[in-house]
């Protein structure tokens, strides 16, 4: 295929930390796509919670599956506009693997506990975990991936302007990197796709376990203007299929409207090169003002009557709990961490291994942790 003057370009990759030679039937974005696939931290993505924990259903979303759902947006939307949709794809499926146990909730609890060592932040995590903390090949740590997906992923919200670890600072000094520069149009599409994905599959899920009514989703705009696009006389408001037209409705109004937006932006920036599209300060792959608006007021429902839902928050409390009780525990006892982890000279590093470890267990891992610590009579 011919890509657009914008896309990244495989010949104009910047390479990777430690040479390999080239694959002779995949591009050096093919291979980071498969590896990051092989991994053993997209793997954990199965049971980790996107909004409901594993044993709440296995119909309910997990880590992998919206990763795999906004891989599969971010490779379409690439198609759409000729630019590397191995890139995208790439950043899509990695974009969620520095996730903890629990979802934001165990995040907000290993944060916390690490406020004086710098914090945590996932986003973060997910380049560790790329470039320091798999263990796979014999010549280096990490997948060793291309420069462009490693800063996609770095990226994939947009520029970096605050205090960042030393491991992102020796990567991004490595390759003579710019974390305030804008990300890739590739990273656009991923972090967009990531967008359109979780607010579609909440609405999904959210209806599956009864938190709220189509009735009730009425109320907003997007909603309305999709529900008259379909025949509802074909349908009764419980029918599951009502349920799943309206969410395949939503995400084609999304994706169209971000496509004529896109457009609309590349006529006025005009790019003519991957490079120009980083040095533009807002997103060139971006929705309308006024679907943008409609897709707040979206967000503002589900906080609302999602987010905040009794069930959820139960879930949320009990996450934090079991994160920070972990965490307290491998400080006060670290002889109980697994041998690998018990590797420090200072409480510092102690601290930074022990968040390690606990980011990578998955929600069945610190459920059945925490109950063996804590639940006295559970030998």
């Amino acid at each position: 295929m011919e890509y657009s003057i914008f896309a990244s370009k495989v010949l104009e990759s910047r390479g990777r930390v430690f040479y390999e030679t080239d694959d002779i039937h995949r591009t050096c974005f093919m291979r980071d796509r498969d590896r990051i696939i092989h991994s053993s931290a997209f793997r954990r993505l199965k049971y980790k919670t996107q909004v409901f924990v594993f044993h709440e259903g296995d119909y309910y979303r997990t880590r992998l599956s919206h990763s795999i759902e906004v891989s599969q947006l971010a490779r379409s939307i690439s198609k759409i506009f000729k630019v590397n949709d191995d890139l995208s794809e790439a950043i899509a499926l990695a974009h969620d693997l520095g996730h903890t146990p629990f979802g934001h909730a165990g995040e907000e609890s290993l944060n916390l506990k690490m406020n004086n060592y710098g914090g945590f932040d996932h986003n973060f995590q997910a380049l560790k975990i790329l470039t320091l903390l798999e263990k796979r090949y014999l010549g280096f740590d990490g997948l060793n991936l291309s420069w462009e997906t490693l800063d996609g992923i770095l990226k994939h919200n947009g520029p970096i302007n605050k205090n960042i670890p030393y491991f992102v600072k020796s990567f991004v000094n490595y390759f003579s990197g710019k974390l305030n520069e804008n990300s890739s149009f590739e990273a656009q599409i991923a972090s967009i796709s990531d967008d359109i994905a979780y607010n579609n599959n909440d609405v999904d899920d959210g209806l599956h376990a009864k938190l709220f009514s189509i009735d009730e989703l009425e109320q907003l705009r997007l909603v309305q203007e999709s529900l008259k696009k379909i025949n509802k006389k074909n349908y009764k408001k419980s029918n599951e299929r009502l349920k799943h037209e309206l969410v395949r409705i939503l995400i084609k109004t999304m994706i169209d409207d971000l496509v004529q937006n896109t457009k609309k932006n590349l006529k006025i920036h005009n790019p003519k090169s991957s490079d120009d599209i980083k040095k533009i300060n807002s997103n060139i792959v971006a929705f309308s003002d006024e679907m943008q608006k409609k897709e707040n007021e979206l967000r503002v429902f589900l906080k609302d009557k999602m987010y905040n839902h009794t069930t959820v928050k139960t879930m949320t409390y009990k996450a934090k709990k079991i994160v920070s009780e972990l965490f307290d525990l491998f400080i006060n006892e670290y002889e109980l961490l697994p041998i690998s982890w018990r590797n420090f000279k200072t409480k510092e590093e102690l601290s930074i291994n022990v968040a390690d470890y606990i980011s990578g267990l998955t929600d069945k891992n610190a459920i059945s942790i925490h109950k063996k610590f804590f639940n006295l009579y559970n030998f």
